[in-house]
């Protein structure tokens, strides 16, 4: 990442040490949650494309430490989890959201967003409607990945009222003896929450 200063028409480069605090710390925002939803990890489909190069990579991110902006989700469901009507439902951990549903428990990530259910790990995906009319509003959008992971805890802690055909036979699917969380094994993608940024960077 650079920073540059407007000169006339041009853009000049400018020094670090050189750049107002809070400029520099509203882009270093910014790169954070530019990098958080454009890892890979939050978007398993990747480990389709070849021989299962980035599974490894996958399956670490789900139980990865959080970054800076995760952490500070964190705290945002710690004050709105209690208010809930789940809130007997779900606990926090250090890098995950765990829910009680009636069919099975899950933990999710609270950095990628990612499903894993219990007892065996097995990755669950499922994908974000495209009306997005019906969303779940906060006092505040400026975390995107905040919302789909309430949105998940929600429909999640009432699993057996599901319909979605995809999403039961997930729900229902045995594990093989070799199964694994491996995301190629399960053909759709999560959505991306996305993010965009109005820093000049190069």
């Amino acid at each position: 990442m650079r920073f540059a200063r407007r000169d006339g028409a041009t853009w000049q480069p400018a020094p670090v040490a050189e750049v107002p605090p809070l400029v520099f710390t509203e882009a270093m925002r910014d790169v954070d949650l530019f990098v958080g939803v454009t890892s890979i990890a939050t978007d398993p489909q990747w480990a389709d494309r070849g021989d299962d190069r980035f599974g490894r990579y996958w399956r670490s991110s789900v139980g990865a430490a959080l970054t800076p902006s995760a952490q500070v989700r964190r705290d945002a469901l710690a004050r709105l989890l209690p208010r809930l009507r789940i809130a007997d439902r779900v606990s926090l951990s250090e890098r995950h959201l765990h829910v009680r549903g009636n069919l099975r428990g899950y933990r999710i990530h609270l950095g990628s967003g990612n499903i894993m259910m219990e007892p065996d790990d097995a990755y669950l995906c499922i994908v974000a409607a495209r009306d997005r009319t019906q969303r779940l509003h906060l006092p505040f959008e400026d975390d995107p990945m905040l919302s789909t992971i309430l949105s998940k805890a929600i429909m999640l802690a009432a699993d057996d009222r599901i319909t979605d055909p995809t999403v039961l036979r997930q729900l229902t699917r045995r594990p093989a003896p070799d199964d694994t969380p491996a995301p190629a094994r399960r053909g759709r993608r999560d959505r991306r929450a996305q993010t965009g940024s109005s820093w000049p960077m190069g």
